[in-house]
């Protein structure tokens, strides 16, 4: 282990010369799906019709619409302006090094005495092929700019830093705005109040730029998961798309789901209570895991959380125990492996729900990892209060 971390600025520059291979001497390692509907439907705003616009050159079979609130659009407006291939090998270097940024200031939670840097390298070198990161740098998303904005806002002690950042950043993606959840549970009022106004603020500035087309995502647009993408396709690791993968057909946001994300609600609720006091990393991954499981899309490569999630298990305060090596175990193989990208070749077309049982069961794989850290969480909480309810018992030896 020490070896690796000495050599680790070496390990990194070598994933990052072989991820910059992949892109550029594969076939489809450019393609930046994603990207381009950021850049090329940003640039839609000229025409007047961003939310009519769709991107299907390198997705016949689904043309990628954009999906993002007109306030991305305006964020993104300016790269439309720059040669593709230029803003996209920048996007992926910039994603990188936000990751490594991830990673480190994830760490930094778990101990602030520490120089994590070489640590923090080596564990970017490997997530650049765990299959959320690699997803993410093959469409060009954006997720890791946004958990590590959301990551940064709860290492401020600045409200107005902290719930602007949030605000901002819900602002570009809706997703990220369940990070308000842990302003509430870690009781920063302010904060968790001027996420909300950052929020508006942004809806403002985009009717006050945009007129009608932020009205048309903001009245109609808003919610509608079948714009998205296909709920049942397995490249969906949400509670619903595992649902309806076992349903054999799209639960829909009927009382099948409600009663599921009432269950899951109630594990990240006892998972929170679990924690130990002061413990921010494990609080914000409560959360996200949370945000990911009842969103009615979270695609394989939202999960960028298993990175910190990872450093929390690895490194926190429980790495000895056994079970965290088995939670932890779980998530690098299913990651690593890419069970997701293993199974889209076993479906038909990503429009079609049903599927074998066996198929439909291995496509929870997001959905168990995120109750196993819930369940594991709660029992070791359970475990700590039983110790600390035997160590004051009567008769109690001091070092029992």
């Amino acid at each position: 282990m020490n070896r690796m971390v000495r050599v680790a600025p070496v390990l990194l520059l070598l994933s990052v010369v072989a991820r910059l291979a992949w892109a550029f001497l594969t076939p489809n390692g450019m393609n930046l799906v994603d990207l381009h509907v950021y850049v090329d439907g940003s640039a839609a705003l000229l025409r007047d019709d961003l939310y009519d616009f769709t991107y299907s050159e390198e997705t016949p079979d689904f043309p990628l619409p954009f999906t993002y609130p007109p306030f991305a659009a305006l964020v993104f407006f300016p790269l439309h302006y720059l040669p593709f291939t230029l803003v996209g090998v920048c996007w992926q270097l910039a994603t990188i090094g936000a990751m490594f940024l991830l990673i480190k200031f994830s760490l930094q939670l778990v101990a602030a005495d520490r120089d994590w840097t070489r640590i923090a390298m080596a564990w970017t070198a490997l997530a650049l092929w765990t299959e959320p990161v690699r997803t993410t740098l093959d469409y060009g998303q954006v997720n890791v700019f946004l958990a590590l904005g959301a990551l940064v806002a709860i290492r401020s002690a600045r409200w107005w830093l902290a719930g602007g950042l949030v605000g901002f950043i819900a602002g570009i993606k809706l997703t990220p705005a369940i990070t308000g959840l842990y302003f509430l549970a870690t009781r920063r009022w302010k904060a968790a109040g001027f996420s909300a106004v950052a929020f508006v603020a942004t809806v403002g500035i985009s009717y006050l730029v945009l007129g009608h087309q932020a009205g048309t995502y903001f009245t109609t647009l808003l919610g509608d998961a079948d714009r998205i993408g296909p709920v049942g396709s397995v490249w969906n690791q949400s509670l619903r798309g595992a649902m309806s993968r076992i349903a054999g057909h799209d639960v829909g946001s009927g009382l099948v789901w409600i009663a599921g994300v009432v269950v899951v609600g109630a594990l990240a609720f006892f998972a929170w209570r679990a924690l130990r006091p002061g413990d921010r990393l494990g609080t914000l991954l409560v959360v996200q895991l949370l945000g990911l499981l009842i969103s009615p899309i979270s695609w394989s490569h939202h999960w960028v959380w298993v990175m910190p999630l990872l450093v929390w298990l690895l490194h926190g305060p429980d790495r000895h125990r056994l079970g965290t090596r088995i939670v932890a175990g779980y998530w690098l193989a299913t990651t690593l492996v890419g069970v997701p990208w293993i199974l889209s070749f076993f479906q038909d077309s990503i429009w079609l729900v049903s599927r074998p049982a066996v198929l439909a069961w291995l496509g929870t794989v997001d959905v168990l990892g995120a109750v196993l850290v819930y369940a594991w969480t709660i029992y070791l909480g359970f475990s700590r209060r039983e110790a600390e309810h035997l160590s004051r018992a009567p008769g109690a030896h001091p070092s029992s």
